[in-house]
């Protein structure tokens, strides 16, 4: 091994030990970035329209997204605080249904008392103190959270002028690739968010309406868990299942049959019709891919990982189609 080489080699450790060491505030500028294009999107469908400056068309979007949230919140979450808590008082309910079914049932007897075990209160009674650091993780999510708005908001009033920064830090012969690049991955950047948001709040809506002809309770909690876990890969949609169909038993095992068939219907719409259809013109990422990735970065990142994990799978499969494949594979000899 030569100098040049060892040298080369111990710049690369210092960089992967440096990259660990910044991985949150690494994370916190991906994140903005996402945001960012989310913004972007807005603002250039405003701009399209009525060819307002930049600043205005972001101060205009700023305003309506702000007044929108205001409006949500004062709509839904009375209601979702109320159904909050009457879950806490249905969990015991549950608990006592699920634990009768099984002493009804002799071949599950074993069962039963492992799960008279696993929710004993010798059990639960230590998730008190859990609590607390869950509180304190919260409050530093919450300030990761607004620097990451606040650096969001500056990225997309002057979007130019950091991609121009980029490309003038990428050597000489590779800049016009870079501009490609940073062009293919805003497009589909943008595109992922915009196609996935329409679907999860598609089954949002879709789940609280069925729901709500079923008469199951809890109907506005459990349609927000299975909007939300549409951005989930094949996992998302199974476990936000188990709350509305949880609830559904409490009534009847006919309405739990009822229920489950809606989430089914649901969930196909959503996989094979919805979303391709959103998404044709964009990246469509492979199931497997994006499960991956967010068990990773889930457990090296916790919550955070998990949820940027998709629009960083959606930048490296673009960064892969265009640099791997067109610049390496393609001109291989």
């Amino acid at each position: 091994m030569n100098a040049r080489t060892l040298l080369v080699a111990l710049t690369l450790v210092v960089l992967a030990l440096l990259t660990w060491q910044l991985r949150w505030v690494l994370l916190v500028l991906f994140g903005a970035v996402v945001l960012a294009v989310a913004l972007d999107v807005l603002i250039e469908k405003l701009q399209d329209r009525l060819s307002w400056p930049r600043p205005l068309s972001l101060a205009v979007v700023l305003v309506v997204l702000l007044l929108g949230g205001a409006l949500v919140f004062q709509l839904l979450v009375p209601e979702l605080i109320t159904q909050v808590q009457e879950l806490g008082n249905l969990v015991p309910t549950l608990v006592s249904k699920l634990k009768s079914m099984l002493v009804s049932n002799p071949r599950l007897m074993n069962l039963e008392e492992s799960f008279a075990e696993q929710f004993s209160w010798d059990r639960i009674q230590p998730l008190g103190s859990q609590l607390l650091g869950v509180a304190g993780g919260a409050a530093n999510s919450l300030i990761q959270l607004l620097l990451m708005s606040l650096l969001a908001v500056l990225l997309a009033l002057d979007p130019v002028s950091h991609r121009q920064m980029v490309i003038a830090a990428t050597p000489r012969p590779a800049r016009q690739e870079m501009a490609e690049l940073l062009d293919q991955c805003r497009l589909a950047l943008g595109g992922w968010l915009a196609g996935m948001t329409i679907s999860a709040s598609s089954v949002f809506v879709l789940t609280w309406a069925g729901l709500a002809l079923l008469k199951v309770p809890l109907a506005l909690l459990s349609a927000l868990v299975c909007g939300l876990l549409t951005f989930v890969p094949t996992i998302g949609p199974t476990a936000a299942s188990l709350l509305p169909l949880a609830m559904a038993l409490l009534v009847s095992p006919l309405l739990m049959l009822q229920v489950l068939l809606l989430r089914l219907i649901l969930q196909n719409l959503e996989a094979f019709l919805l979303t391709p259809l959103l998404l044709r013109r964009t990246v469509n990422l492979l199931p497997t891919v994006a499960l991956m990735a967010q068990l990773s970065l889930g457990a090296l990142l916790g919550l955070p990982g998990v949820l940027l994990a998709l629009p960083l799978v959606v930048v490296l499969q673009v960064g892969m189609e265009q640099v791997v494949v067109k610049q390496i594979m393609d001109r291989w000899a």
